[in-house]
């Protein structure tokens, strides 16, 4: 098993759903096969506008042919595996490139930062990982892997140090840590502000008092990804859970017939009866997820 780099772009040809699969052609065949059953980071290349670098983990849990694309291939990923970084983290920052196994003998840039996939060491999986979940510093535990770079021959201290960084690893895939995570990434796209009832409150310890809902819950196989979240307060997150209130398509907020207090509930609801999204369209509710609430929890 082996780390890996897979470049997604969010115009890309292929059939790719990050949280989901990838989708490659044979010539990476051999490379996505040595990341099965274990971590890859999504890497956006610099070229896109308004880039996010290195923006995502996720764990490779099957490689299959494409039945819908002859020689072509997809990487399935493991339910629950994927994990938006805080921060997305740049190809380079002061301090140069944070992936070094692009480098060349020179120390510059090889043809191998433009492969679509390629493995990483876990040096350099350490200094993304290190800058993606920096905004907190107890997220990840400290191991010191700072003169790890490329693929050298390594000796035994280097094997232990893999062993901190797949505990590392094993650590940020924690339901504690995912949830600290998730409710960070909502509550910024959101503002801190609840989305139905459009208030934006702040305790005296400068705490939001808005919470992150899934639109589709962990349990039931929904990502912890920001467009199956919403910015809710606690009784609009109570009543949403409990299928009391709904979100259509168009972001229209649904009130369920079965609501004994129907005009109370509309009253709490922000006057442009809509909920309100994030800036970034690629942060607001999908339509998949809000379909599978309404079917699935929303009470007609």
């Amino acid at each position: 098993m082996a780390f890996g780099i897979f470049i997604h772009r969010t115009d890309s040809i292929y059939d790719d759903s990050p949280t989901e699969r990838y989708q490659f052609p044979s010539q990476y065949l051999g490379r996505v096969r040595a990341c099965l059953g274990d971590w890859i980071v999504y890497y956006e290349p610099r070229k896109v506008i308004d880039t996010r670098g290195y923006f995502a983990i996720a764990k490779v849990q099957e490689v299959i042919p494409d039945p819908k694309a002859p020689g072509m291939y997809i990487a399935l990923i493991e339910p629950g595996s994927y994990l938006d970084f805080p921060n997305p983290v740049p190809f380079s920052d002061a301090d140069g490139v944070v992936e070094h196994g692009v480098l060349n003998d020179m120390g510059r840039i090889s043809g191998r930062a433009q492969s679509a996939v390629r493995q990483i060491s876990a040096g350099d999986l350490d200094r993304i990982l290190e800058r993606g979940f920096e905004m907190d510093a107890d997220i990840l535990p400290r191991t010191d892997l700072r003169n790890q770079t490329g693929f050298e021959d390594e000796q035994a201290p280097y094997r232990y140090a893999e062993e901190e960084e797949r505990a590392r690893i094993e650590y940020i895939g924690s339901r504690i840590v995912r949830d600290r995570v998730f409710r960070r990434l909502v509550l910024r796209a959101y503002d801190s502000r609840c989305a139905i009832t459009g208030l934006k409150l702040i305790n005296g310890g400068g705490r939001a008092e808005v919470e992150a809902a899934h639109i589709r819950p962990v349990e039931l196989d929904g990502p912890d990804v920001v467009n199956n979240g919403v910015a809710l307060s606690g009784t609009a997150h109570w009543m949403f859970d409990r299928g009391l209130i709904g979100i259509a398509d168009d972001l229209e907020i649904l009130v369920s017939r079965q609501v004994n207090d129907p005009f109370s509930v509309r009253s709490m609801i922000n006057k442009s009866g809509y909920l309100l999204p994030p800036h970034r369209l690629a942060d607001r509710p999908h339509p998949r997820f809000l379909s599978w609430h309404r079917e699935n929890c929303f009470k007609q």
